[in-house]
């Protein structure tokens, strides 16, 4: 019998002055997005900004959701069930951009073609969905009918493959005072 482990996928709202910009055009309630290999989030790994004080200076990240950052933040948490094969291949893929994440950038150009529904690629840029849709669709977790670089929260939210896990405080989440979500994760 084949090993299962688990994705998770994380959107948050952190309530920041980008993220409130982000929602004006988008209209969507979580406009970040994440990935995860663990359910307690422990190593969420994303795009986002490099300093909490200037969402300008951005790039790859590993997140800690017990930062100042994410303390008011709602969230969404969703899992996909994959292969050991697989989620070895995904956590290998984030590890190389980790160890080479000089060589990367946030793709705020990318952010302003979701805007206008046209696509601009750069080599080595993403912004959170692109890197998270990229990660998943590259190893055949999710299908989508957009390029990764038209991805928004709200069609990760709508990926057949996704299960929620979890919605509402992401404190509330971290602290275990939640129940548990009729399609929730077997444990």
């Amino acid at each position: 019998m084949k090993e299962t482990c688990h994705i998770y996928v994380l959107l948050t709202d952190t309530g920041t002055l980008f993220t409130r910009l982000i929602r004006m055009f988008t209209k969507a309630p979580l406009n970040h997005a994440s990935i995860a290999l663990d359910r307690e989030l422990k190593e969420v790994y994303s795009f986002g900004r490099k300093n909490q004080r200037n969402p300008l200076i951005g790039g790859f990240v590993r997140e800690d959701m017990t930062s100042e950052m994410f303390d008011r933040a709602t969230c969404a948490l969703y899992y996909c069930s994959v292969s050991k094969k697989t989620y070895d291949k995904i956590r290998m893929h984030i590890e190389e951009i980790e160890r080479n994440e000089h060589r990367y950038k946030y793709n705020l150009l990318g952010l302003f073609g979701v805007l206008i529904n046209k696509r601009i690629v750069r080599k080595n840029a993403y912004f959170c969905t692109q890197f998270v849709a990229s990660i998943l669709e590259e190893n055949g977790v999710l299908v989508s009918s957009k390029p990764s670089d038209l991805v928004t929260p709200s069609d990760i939210e709508q990926a057949k493959a996704l299960n929620q896990v979890y919605r509402g405080s992401l404190q509330g989440y971290m602290a275990g005072q939640w129940p548990p979500v009729a399609h929730s994760e077997p444990a």
